[in-house]
């Protein structure tokens, strides 16, 4: 399907960036994506190394990936399911395997031709490669779940830590899958409790964090450190510091493995085998620094040396934005300096300056959870906060604005209407700003429509029916969706818990985040896959909570299959 309907060449936005960078193996945009680059340069070279033929090799990756993301959905999903439909006692019937994979199937197709993912399967962006990752993290880990008491169970644990390594050359929203993995594994390990379900959560939290900071910037950060040092106080060449930074850092790994040997100390082992195999995926970045040394046509941030790779994966180039505390968009944050800039020259670094960070707690308005806080206006971000938290012109925002601002902005219109486009319906592609007439959702229920969007009737066609991105699903989608997420959580807690964390930490956790200031120059469900995924499998888990309530109100012979047939009818076929 992917593959039929796949952008035959550039998509706008980063497509072409992304695309002329697998062509050549090239530098993009920070924090890069060096695995994309290198998988979509093998794909060019399948496509015979062409320039003509380079955007459509790279589309193929990203349908091929996201092919893979579905097939890895439905496997999750029949995990699941198999869970709830049998007793660990209990052979399992024909009925009942049928179910399973029908849950399966129907889960995943409904992910397949989902609006948002659909449209990430077809071009040459980072998105679909991402998806993938998540998909095979999060089933590896169920994977281990099931051998968990074998001798090689804990090889699933390394491997799922090389694998989110390998994604963070892709895009780093495969980290946010960690809280869901660690419970995961608190589940399968300990009897669970409240206590230590939170204690889980908190060290799943704590881990993300880590990799984030630690292991992704501050090694690299050491590392540049080491190679300032190496080059202007000992007058050895470029990369030399950095080169000993990692040795040193190996050779710490070995004594620790040796001391976690001779102690039997089986849990630090499997931890620094799994640390050692995430340096090892995270490693894709030397290519950075090895292509941008030569030059080539698109080199961002010019990524030839340690220090630009810090910065690099730091994002330098973007502004800062405040998270827990910080000012509104009437104060202007004074800046601090946060050490020296260094710049490679000819045989040493080079001071250029410093670096300059605004102080968000230093302003007047400063407040915990600042969520109107630029004060630019070059997208008319003013407009936006004022019509989404209901401030007056002139007017100073309080704490309960910026809740107001969240709710019905960063939570409402740049999340929940993605959702609901892609499990109740979307009313055309028009660049939305909050108006009733551009890139709402709806139902296709003209009751339901017309009292939350005005009289759908009064609509030109153009916004409506000859818009091809009008779609109308009835909300079937998110009513078997909540069924399934209903029937998870009363019939198996734990496994819920565990979908549930992936669909926040995915979704509201990353709106929470990115604290999007408005309006955003392009709409952003690409950003929110990974949450419509933990949904789909609820959509899958469904088809169960659909046959239960049939079975228990219809007395007809083959229940089952008319229950899934309903359902398939229902939710792929409509979405279809």
């Amino acid at each position: 399907t992917y593959l039929l309907t796949m952008e035959s060449t550039v998509s706008l936005w980063d497509c072409g960036e992304f695309i002329s960078s697998c062509f050549k193996i090239e530098i993009p945009h920070p924090p890069g994506a060096p695995l994309f680059v290198l998988m979509g340069r093998l794909f060019v070279i399948l496509f015979g190394s062409n320039p003509e033929t380079a955007a459509m090799a790279v589309n193929s990756m990203s349908a091929v990936m996201s092919g893979l993301t579905i097939l890895f959905l439905f496997w999750s999903i029949t995990f699941f399911a198999r869970r709830m439909v049998l007793k660990n006692s209990d052979e399992p019937t024909g009925k009942n395997i049928f179910l399973v994979i029908s849950a399966g199937a129907i889960g995943a197709l409904a992910y397949a031709f989902s609006d948002s993912f659909w449209f990430s399967a077809v071009e040459g962006e980072v998105y679909a490669s991402s998806s993938f990752f998540t998909a095979l993290v999060f089933w590896a880990m169920l994977k281990w779940e099931r051998r968990a008491h074998l001798p090689e169970g804990n090889k699933w644990i390394v491997f799922i830590f090389y694998m989110i390594g390998l994604s963070i050359g892709v895009h780093l929203l495969n980290l946010l899958a960690i809280p869901a993995l660690v419970m995961i594994y608190y589940f399968r390990k300990y009897k669970p409790t409240w206590k230590g379900s939170i204690i889980a959560f908190v060290i799943g939290c704590l881990v993300t964090g880590i990799i984030q900071k630690f292991l992704i910037q501050y090694s690299v950060k050491a590392a540049s450190w080491f190679d300032v040092t190496f080059v202007n106080d000992m007058n050895l060449p470029f990369f030399s510091g950095f080169i000993a930074f990692f040795i040193l850092l190996a050779i710490a790994f070995v004594v620790a493995l040796r001391y976690s040997l001779r102690k039997k100390l089986h849990n630090l082992n499997v931890a620094l085998w799994s640390a050692i195999f995430l340096f090892f995926g995270y490693s894709t970045y030397v290519t950075t620094m090895i292509r941008s040394n030569a030059n080539p046509g698109i080199d961002m941030f010019n990524v030839d040396n340690p220090i630009s790779l810090e910065g690099y994966l730091g994002r330098e180039q973007y502004a800062d934005w405040p998270l827990v505390y910080g000012p509104d968009f009437t104060d202007s944050p004074p800046f601090y300096n946060d050490g020296k800039v260094y710049v490679k020259g000819d045989k040493k670094y080079v001071e250029a300056g410093v670096v300059k960070k605004p102080d968000w707690s230093a302003t007047p308005s400063a407040h915990f959870f600042p969520r109107m806080w630029d004060n630019d206006n070059d997208r008319q971000q003013q407009a936006c906060y004022r019509r989404f938290s209901g401030l007056e012109e002139g007017a100073n925002p309080t704490m309960s604005d910026n809740v107001k601002y969240f709710i019905n902005y960063q939570a409402g219109w740049m999340y929940m209407r993605y959702f609901m486009w892609n499990f109740a319906g979307r009313q055309n592609d028009f660049q939305g700003l909050g108006n009733a007439r551009d890139s709402n959702w709806i139902s296709g229920v003209q009751f339901v429509d017309n009292v939350i969007r005005g009289d759908q009737s009064q609509m030109p066609d153009s916004a409506r029916t000859n818009n091809k991105a009008f779609n109308t699903l009835f909300m079937l989608p998110l009513i078997v969706g909540l069924a399934g997420l209903f029937v998870q959580y009363k019939r198996k807690r734990v496994d819920f818990i565990v979908n549930m964390l992936l669909f926040f930490f995915t979704g509201l956790a990353v709106v929470v985040y990115l604290n999007q200031s408005g309006f955003q120059p392009r709409e952003r469900d690409y950003a929110y896959v990974g949450s419509f995924y933990a949904f789909a499998i609820w959509i899958g888990l469904g088809v169960i909570a659909i046959n239960q309530l049939m079975e228990k109100y219809m007395r007809i012979r083959y229940v089952t299959y008319a229950a899934v047939a309903i359902t398939f009818l229902a939710v792929p076929v409509r979405m279809l």
